[in-house]
């Protein structure tokens, strides 16, 4: 890298419940700077989670915790060109790394849900993730099943 890196920016922590992950999610969730309205979404979808897993004993924001600890990778896959060939070679995720890919991943197939308001769609899959299925997980198993895969390529690692 030919300059020096950027400082890391400290992210103040949510008003509701007074922790910075909900912030650094609620920033990936965020459109054209819209982040009351990502606040209201989050906030709505924790209080669906809540409701529906009465039963669970947890409050709902560790429930949230949770659901994006079972999404978040270990493992990944990055192409590495060696000799006119390209592999694939597994890599170990660096821990910011992988908070942001859970994080970009529960969103993303939050999206794709069918459902009624982002909220609902967003507390099914935070459900789903937490219960250990849906498609955000069914993505990290696929990820460490490529790595898995690629193992014999492991001696390329950069």
């Amino acid at each position: 890298m030919r300059k020096a890196k950027p400082k890391k920016r400290i992210l103040l922590p949510d008003p509701k419940f007074g922790d910075g992950l909900v912030t650094r999610f609620v920033n990936n969730l965020m459109l054209d700077g819209k982040k009351s309205i990502a606040y209201t979404i989050f906030y709505d979808a924790i209080e669906i989670v809540g409701e529906k897993m009465k039963d669970a004993d947890k409050a709902p924001l560790d429930i949230w915790k949770k659901a994006l600890e079972n999404i978040t990778p270990q493992v990944e896959v990055k192409s590495r060109r060696v000799g006119g060939a390209t592999f694939q070679v597994p890599t170990e995720v660096r821990p910011e790394r992988k908070v942001s890919i859970a994080m970009r991943n529960l969103i993303l197939y939050s999206k794709k849900r069918a459902g009624r308001s982002m909220a609902e769609k967003m507390a099914a899959e935070i459900q789903a993730a937490y219960n250990e299925e849906g498609a955000a997980f069914k993505r990290k198993e696929e990820m460490h099943r490529m790595a898995e895969a690629n193992k014999a390529f492991a001696h390329f690692r950069f």
